[in-house]
């Protein structure tokens, strides 16, 4: 079989906004913002960019450096670049992961983009519910009703649910974009999408910082206090700064705070790693990265922050806040909305804000697809339809188990927890290691500085061998220990869960069955590659 044409990118401003476009998604704007009004407001932000130094930029700069490193030797994919760093053929499985991550994580992400669509659409044709005083409860139910969260299979009850239409509606567009390919698919969409969703962001930021105190009967519910109840430092009474930080008694505001790094940036996902393979052999990486990744922090950093909090605490007040702080689906479609029907002109930049998220998202979930399709192309010469149209079926599958069990959204959080989280962690950690010591650091900086026009600082040597793999493993093992020891016996936790119920049990057989299956193919694929280079007299890497 012939191989096929390799794919570059266009323009080093479309892989920038291709990698920035996968790394702000929705938990720039609702899952920051609701984790750091949860976790002590300004405190969050110490554990936050402490992580974003050791493990968010460094594993960045890794990721872009090993892809562009297995792009020049013919490999687009984690199993074939972890490959081409060692002689041993076993540095293949390590791949596996980065394969089923971003495919898992896109199962579940891709309904939650359709809620997102569904929701402008509601606000632009006047289909939003209307609530009274600081109720919530019509949101609640509206989405209730809309998701099926009360039993499961409830939006598949023999009619075509709006949840499903909006569901085939995104899946047709995501996957039209990722027929097109990298440069005339995913590179035109987020050259567009990126500077549109910005735009968007800092009108629905104009609004909320100009809204100073529109309700009289609530003088204290203004921007000001709207800004100070998201970034003071709220110290628990009786306590300290350390009471509040201290890893060992309170483990959980490093944990998610470590989480939101890898989800905001899409590192540990395999797509930069990805992405990067695809670039030029003097393409700078090292500014790329640096680039991608200060697009994304100011997205969640000065817009995520100043938006979402401080506009629900203007119009609903603290007590609203602290009932879904640190839950991304309560935050954006029971609180806000509600914020919007109060707000002047609410539903005008109600659809702003959802279409925002919506194109966040969509970005997004562009990103998740090109992993899969990388290694399908090049470990099996599949032609970019058949590989497309095999990956569709596939996803359409998983995101079946995430729509039927919607009751409590069960297969959602399963998947989120055990591959969007636990698997981020592990690919994470294993990617910072093969750079640090399996290519080396020397020879992975002099990799990382051709073509640069800038070099990254000496002192990142020593966190990207040392540091960032000690914090990552300290920081999983504490996840490991409070959500599978000394939760372990709670009813509701995720090993309860994994024990008792029937709809988790099924979902986790399922993400099983896939590892089980891309393992095999991962087998498949590098006895492929053997095969190709002795024909060609390679002998071996």
């Amino acid at each position: 079989m012939a191989e096929l044409k390799k794919e570059q990118w266009a323009t080093r401003i479309g892989v920038i906004m291709a990698v920035a476009g996968s790394a702000v998604g929705l938990g720039n704007f609702l899952r920051f913002p609701g984790l750091a009004a949860k976790y002590g407001g300004g405190a969050f932000m110490i554990p936050y960019f402490i992580s974003l130094l050791l493990i968010g930029i460094p594993i960045c700069w890794c990721e872009w450096t090993l892809g562009r490193y297995g792009g020049q030797r013919g490999y687009n994919s984690a199993p074939g670049i972890f490959r081409v760093l060692t002689k041993s053929g076993g540095s293949i499985y390590f791949g596996v992961l980065a394969v089923i991550v971003p495919l898992v994580i896109y199962m579940y992400y891709v309904f939650i983009e359709s809620w997102c669509l569904a929701y402008a659409w509601y606000y632009l044709t006047g289909g939003m519910p209307q609530s009274v005083g600081t109720d919530t409860t019509p949101f609640k139910q509206f989405f209730a009703d809309f998701v099926g969260t009360g039993d499961n299979g409830l939006v598949l009850g023999g009619r075509l649910s709006p949840a499903v239409v909006f569901l085939l509606v995104v899946f047709v567009m995501n996957f039209y974009l990722i027929y097109r390919g990298l440069s005339k698919g995913i590179e035109t969409f987020c050259k567009f999408a990126m500077p549109s969703l910005i735009f968007f962001a800092i009108l629905v930021l104009i609004r909320v910082l100009t809204l100073g105190t529109p309700n009289p009967e609530f003088p204290d519910r203004n921007v000001s206090n709207g800004l100070g109840f998201m970034w003071n430092l709220k110290v628990p009474e009786g306590g300290s700064v350390w009471t509040l930080l201290n890893p060992i008694h309170n483990p959980e505001i490093w944990l998610q705070a470590a989480g939101q790094i890898f989800f905001s940036l899409s590192v540990g996902f395999g797509i930069v790693m990805t992405y990067a393979s695809y670039l030029r052999a003097k393409d700078d990486v090292v500014l790329s990265g640096i680039s991608a990744t200060a697009t994304n922090e100011f997205c969640e950093v000065c817009l995520g922050g100043l938006i979402t909090v401080p506009a629900a605490f203007i119009f609903l007040g603290g007590d609203a806040i602290t009932n879904v702080a640190g839950s991304s689906l309560g935050m954006g479609f029971l609180t806000l909305p509600a914020v919007f029907e109060r707000m002047p002109i609410g539903h005008f930049f109600g659809f702003i804000w959802f279409f925002l998220l919506f194109l966040a998202a969509i970005t997004s979930s562009l990103s998740m697809l090109q992993p899969v399709i990388a290694f399908l192309e090049e470990g099996f010469g599949l032609a970019r339809r058949a590989s497309v149209t095999f990956l569709g079926l596939l996803t359409l599958i998983g995101s079946f188990f995430v729509v039927y069990f919607s009751k409590d959204l069960e297969a959602l959080d399963t998947m989120d927890f055990w591959i969007g989280q636990v698997g981020i962690f592990l690919l994470g950690t294993i990617t910072v290691i093969f750079f640090g010591w399996v290519l080396g650091i020397e020879r992975g900086f002099e990799e990382a500085h051709r073509g640069a026009h800038i070099r990254i600082p000496g002192f990142f040597r020593f966190i990207i061998k040392y540091l960032s793999p000690l914090y990552l493993i300290s920081i999983f093992s504490l996840f490991i220990y409070q959500n599978l020891v000394v939760k372990a016996t709670e009813e509701g936790s995720y090993v309860w869960r994994a024990l008792y119920k029937h709809e988790t049990q099924i979902t986790l057989g399922f993400i099983l069955i896939l590892i089980v299956f891309f393992t095999m193919l991962v087998n498949l694929a590098g006895k492929r590659w053997r095969e190709r280079e002795a024909s060609a007299g390679g002998g071996g890497l």
